[in-house]
């Protein structure tokens, strides 16, 4: 079963750049706001059968955590979606997948201690920025600002992935994930209304973009990987997000016809060698401690 929910997860998640490139006629404000907002109802029906009372019974540890992983998620999705439509699928995908190397940062400005295999990975991850990046520069303004963009979803992707495990710790999937997107989706709204962009009146092929990303993404991609904190916890998580990196560049390939530069390919590949060594050795040093305190 994990490996089903790890499935559908990356497959999900990896279909999220191609279709908010395939639509443009629909903000990217607008589109995280229904995707979210579909999710929160989806994701608020198993919830509310299986216990009716889930939401009086949290405590404010769990608001507290939720609320915070929101805010990272719903300033991911505007940092990200508006990077697809700027730079290319492949590359946006890439720089924001870069959590797991901010996860490794965060972790070890809290005291922890990392060997080589991380520090060769950040070392790798970064220089394959560098490449990337450096061959946008020459694309125009949009593509550089695009890579930058993404570059910051992938921080907040970061905070919103370790935010959401601390969350799962007292939280069941359906109550997390409904809490979650629903202030995720009161923020974008927010958003969307403080930036005067329109969150109605899209025509029946926006419509159905909106329902392809919401479905895909994040009630199958985005869900499957939260249920998964609890049992993989968020660096092994990380890991499969990995896989979005190939996954994202293949589908807008097959149906946007987005062709790479070999030096872009270069990056990706470079990006995504470091992020396994990155994730490899942080696994290393954080087995003994999950082992001797199993009440973590």
């Amino acid at each position: 079963m994990t490996f089903i929910f790890a499935l559908v997860g990356v497959l999900g998640v990896a279909a999220s750049g191609p279709l908010i490139a395939a639509f443009p006629a629909v903000p990217a404000l607008s589109m995280a706001l229904w995707r979210n907002a579909i999710g929160t109802a989806v994701m608020a029906v198993p919830a509310l059968l299986i216990e009716p009372r889930t939401f009086s019974r949290l405590k404010r540890r769990d608001w507290a955590w939720s609320a915070l992983a929101a805010i990272s998620l719903a300033l991911h999705f505007a940092f990200f979606m508006n990077s697809i439509r700027m730079t290319t699928v492949a590359a946006a995908t890439a720089l924001v997948c870069l959590q797991a190397a901010w996860i490794a940062l965060f972790q070890f400005l809290r005291g922890a201690k990392y060997g080589w295999r991380v520090g060769l990975g950040v070392f790798l991850a970064f220089g394959g920025v560098v490449v990337i990046t450096g061959l946008d520069v020459g694309s125009g303004t949009d593509a550089l600002l695009g890579d930058v963009y993404a570059l910051i979803g992938g921080v907040l992707a970061a905070v919103y992935t370790l935010s959401g495990a601390k969350a799962r710790e007292t939280m069941s999937t359906s109550a997390y994930t409904t809490a979650c997107y629903g202030m995720t989706s009161l923020m974008l709204l927010a958003m969307c209304l403080i930036a005067g962009v329109p969150v109605w009146g899209f025509d029946a092929k926006g419509w159905i973009g909106i329902l392809a990303l919401a479905i895909c993404s994040q009630v199958l991609g985005h869900s499957a990987l939260n249920h998964l904190l609890t049992s993989l916890g968020p660096l092994t998580v990380s890991t499969l997000i990995l896989l979005e990196i190939p996954g994202a560049a293949i589908l807008a390939a097959v149906f946007l016809g987005q062709v790479l530069p070999a030096g872009t390919i270069i990056g990706l590949v470079v990006i995504l060698g470091g992020l396994f060594f990155v994730v490899r050795g942080q696994g290393r040093i954080l087995a003994v401690p999950r082992v001797a305190d199993p009440g973590q």
